[in-house]
C-alpha cells in the first residue's frame, strides 16, 4: 500500500473537506479523491460519505482510522530503523523544546549516551505542535516539550518545570515596567496564560516572541524588560546591563516527556524519561 494513501485518509479524517486536505497536502482535489478511491478499492469498503452538509466517515472508515494511524507509524518507524548509523544498535530521534535545548542539551545527551552507549541519537530542537505530529507519524521517538497535545495515540508524563524571571535594563520595580518597552513572551499557551494573569498591564506590548533566546537578544539590542529563563536572567544581570524585577512573579513552565502510546512501557523510553526528570529536579542522571 502506498503511504500517501494513508496520509491522505488521515488528513481527511481531520479536515472533513476534500478541498482543505488538498490545500494542506499540496495536491489537487482530484488527487485527494483518487487516493481515497484507491484506498477504498484496496479495502473493498466505502470510507467517506459526501453530501451537501460535508464529508463524514462511514462506520467502516471510523473502524479503519486507528489502524491507519498505526500503519503509518509502523511504516515511518521501519524506515528509520533500517537507517541506523554504523556501529549503532538503534537510532533514537529526539525532539526537544527550543528553550530546553539551549539550556539542557549538553547534560542530557551526556547522560543519554552513558545510559545507552550503543544507541545513535538524532536531536532536533522544535516546538510542541510539530513534535506531537512527528511522534504520531513515527518520524520521532521521544519528545520533551511544553505543550502536550492530547491524542489517543500519544502518552505524556510530567517531568518537571523550568523557571522564567523578569529582567529589565531600566528598573527593578514591576510598577515602573512600561508596556511600550516590554517584550511579551508566549513560550507556550500555559506560560502565556500565566503571564497575562499575573501582569495584565503588560499584555499590550508591541513585540511578542516565543523563545527565551530571542527575548534576550532583543533586550540586549534595544533595552527594556521581559521574561527569560532564570539561568539566562542570572547571566544578563551578572553582565551589569540588567536588573531583576524583584517583585515580578517567577513563572514556572511545566515540562512533559512525550512518546507514542506504544512506547510508554519501552525500557529505552522509560530510561530517557527518568534522566530528564532527574536533571530537571537538579540531580545527576
Amino acid at each position: 500500500m502506498q503511504i500517501e494513501l494513508l496520509d491522505t485518509f488521515l488528513d481527511l479524517c481531520e479536515t472533513r473537506s476534500f478541498n482543505r486536505s488538498a490545500e494542506r497536502l499540496g495536491v489537487t482535489q482530484s488527487t485527494v479523491s483518487a487516493r481515497i478511491a484507491a484506498l477504498e478499492n484496496a479495502l473493498s469498503v466505502r470510507l467517506f460519505e459526501r453530501s451537501r452538509a460535508g464529508t463524514d466517515l462511514t462506520i467502516e472508515g471510523s473502524r479503519f482510522e486507528a489502524h491507519a494511524r498505526n500503519l503509518r507509524h509502523e511504516w515511518n518507524e521501519a524506515r528509520r530503523r533500517i537507517q541506523v548509523p554504523d556501529r549503532g544498535a538503534q537510532l533514537i530521534r529526539l525532539g526537544i523544546q527550543n528553550d530546553l535545548a539551549a539550556l539542557h542539551i549538553g547534560q542530557w545527551m551526556a547522560d543519554f549516551r552513558r545510559a545507552l552507549p550503543e544507541t545513535a541519537f538524532y536531536v532536533e530542537p522544535d516546538y510542541s505542535n510539530q513534535m506531537c505530529a512527528d511522534l504520531l507519524t513515527g518520524v520521532q521517538d521521544f519528545g520533551v516539550m511544553f505543550s502536550p497535545k492530547p491524542h489517543p495515540d500519544l502518552h505524556f508524563e510530567t517531568v518537571g518545570e523550568v523557571p522564567y524571571r523578569m529582567i529589565s535594563s531600566d528598573t527593578d520595580a514591576l510598577a515602573r515596567v512600561r508596556p511600550e518597552s516590554f517584550i511579551f513572551a508566549h513560550f507556550s499557551p500555559t506560560f502565556e496564560a500565566m503571564h497575562r494573569a499575573t501582569t495584565p498591564h503588560l499584555t499590550g506590548a508591541a513585540i511578542s516572541v516565543g523563545q527565551s533566546g530571542t527575548v534576550a537578544a532583543l533586550l540586549t539590542a534595544m533595552g527594556g524588560a521581559g521574561y527569560v529563563l532564570e539561568t539566562t536572567a542570572e547571566s544578563m544581570i551578572a553582565s551589569g546591563g540588567f536588573r531583576s524585577v524583584t517583585d515580578a512573579p517567577v513563572l514556572r513552565q511545566p515540562v512533559y516527556a512525550a512518546m507514542h502510546i506504544r512506547h510508554r512501557i519501552s525500557n529505552v523510553h522509560r530510561r530517557l524519561t527518568r534522566i530528564v526528570r532527574r536533571r530537571l529536579a537538579g540531580r545527576e542522571g
